[in-house]
């Protein structure tokens, strides 16, 4: 008896040496086999290429999937992949200079609310005049849609953004692109948008010191202008800022969403005949086909979730081309229609969800907002922005070629460039 008494009030006895209790717990048990899928299958130029029937035969099989190549876990089904993304308290999302080990290096500045009504006054007021500009260069002949519209517009948003000349938003973009593609697991990748960090701090700095003096209505001016507790801010907290800002789903988003219209006759006519349509394909498009298909989420203390033990700082794989396409959460999920009835059609809340319904998860927008969808004394969410841009940008598209159709011969595809790159279409050869 008295061996049992101490037995319940010592502690758990210790594992044994070169074991965790996770990795005890996690040991493959009989008919707990995945031989239908292999951890290299998911870095294959298969899953580059088309991940949905990857990613779909995990969610029906082993929703958390353990990728000991990868040394991750794979989220697939709708409620389990939001329930991560959306819990802040066991759950992290870790920010883009912590993959470049620069922790200390400058801070993001997004939270504030002047910088976010800088960004929101730049977009709003200069989307449909460089969406203008694009189409004006386009002649009678062939566009690639991907390139020259879809591409674009990001970036020359960027110049109007941070209201800087043509000349110095040519040095920018390229600069701009190599630090955010720097964020993966190629080290040479990774040294070249380090270096690029570097010379976009260079290439800012003069414009940052002559605003923090006269300060205008801009996004830079806007980071200047802000006050922070243990310094005054510097143009690495500029740098940080863009950086750590979504660049994937405008590109992506407008590309994937023409890329759908044009090879389903039957939708896009339901645009041409009520324009009002187009939103309700944007939010089908980032079901769909989202551009950011999965995001990584680490765990923030040991966690018993999905029947598994989840260590301390565990990556988990959140994905949103297999939850999107969750026949738990969507009727004949593997089509494409725009006004589906079982998809949120306004801007989600808490779980992904509004007025009982899911909607299409975003992970580059970041978690759903707190927020009213119209704001009073403060400027609407990222979400909000981006597809108002993409609505803005394709309206316009429509109107002025309302008989845009793919060249005959083109045979358009979506694939990611690289691992954890966005999955969008990169040639749409298209006439008008």
């Amino acid at each position: 008896m008295q061996d049992q008494e101490k037995y319940e009030i010592d502690e758990e006895p210790e594992s044994a040496p070169g074991y965790r209790t996770y990795e005890v717990y996690q040991r493959e048990r009989v008919g707990e086999t995945t031989n239908l899928i292999k951890p290299r299958e998911l870095i294959s130029d298969q899953y580059l290429q088309n991940p949905y029937p990857l990613v779909g035969l995990l969610r029906e099989n082993y929703p958390c999937y353990r990728d000991w190549l990868g040394n991750r876990f794979w989220l697939t089904r709708y409620d389990d992949v939001t329930s991560v993304f959306a819990d802040e308290r066991n759950y992290e999302t870790r920010p883009k200079t912590w993959f470049y080990n620069l922790e200390n290096y400058g801070k993001n500045l997004w939270s504030e609310i002047s910088v976010q009504k800088a960004f929101e006054s730049s977009v709003d007021g200069h989307v449909e005049t460089i969406t203008g500009d694009i189409l004006h260069d386009w002649d009678s002949g062939h566009l690639d849609l991907a390139i020259e519209f879809c591409a674009k517009i990001p970036l020359k948003l960027w110049g109007a953004i941070l209201n800087i000349p043509q000349e110095q938003l040519s040095q920018f973009i390229p600069l701009f692109l190599k630090m955010q593609r720097g964020v993966g697991w190629d080290p040479l990748r990774k040294q070249d948008g380090l270096e690029a960090l570097k010379n976009l701090e260079t290439l800012l700095s003069p414009i940052f010191s002559d605003r923090k003096k006269e300060p205008g209505i801009d996004f830079i001016s806007a980071i200047a202008q802000c006050s922070l507790a243990e310094r005054e801010t510097q143009v690495s907290d500029l740098v940080v800022t863009i950086l750590e800002l979504d660049h994937e789903t405008l590109h992506g988003g407008v590309a994937n969403l023409w890329f759908n219209l044009l090879r389903n006759p039957n939708e896009i006519g339901k645009i041409r005949e009520d324009p009002r349509m187009l939103k309700f394909a944007w939010l089908e498009t980032l079901r769909y086909t989202p551009p950011v298909i999965s995001a990584k989420r680490f765990t923030r203390t040991e966690i018993e979730r999905f029947g598994r033990l989840l260590p301390k700082g565990a990556l988990m794989m959140c994905s949103a081309a297999a939850a999107n396409r969750d026949p738990r959460q969507f009727s004949v999920p593997e089509k494409f229609i725009v006004g589906r009835k079982d998809l949120c059609q306004r801007e989600p809340r808490g779980q992904y969800r509004a007025d009982g319904l899911p909607s299409g998860i975003a992970f580059g927008l970041g978690q759903p907002s707190i927020h009213p969808a119209v704001p009073k004394e403060r400027p609407r969410s990222l979400y909000a922005i981006v597809r108002d841009s993409a609505v803005t940008a394709s309206s316009i598209l429509l109107q002025e070629k309302p008989d845009i159709k793919l060249v005959d011969e083109s045979n358009p595809r979506l694939r990611s460039l690289l691992l954890n790159e966005m999955h969008t279409c990169w040639e749409l050869k298209v006439s008008g």
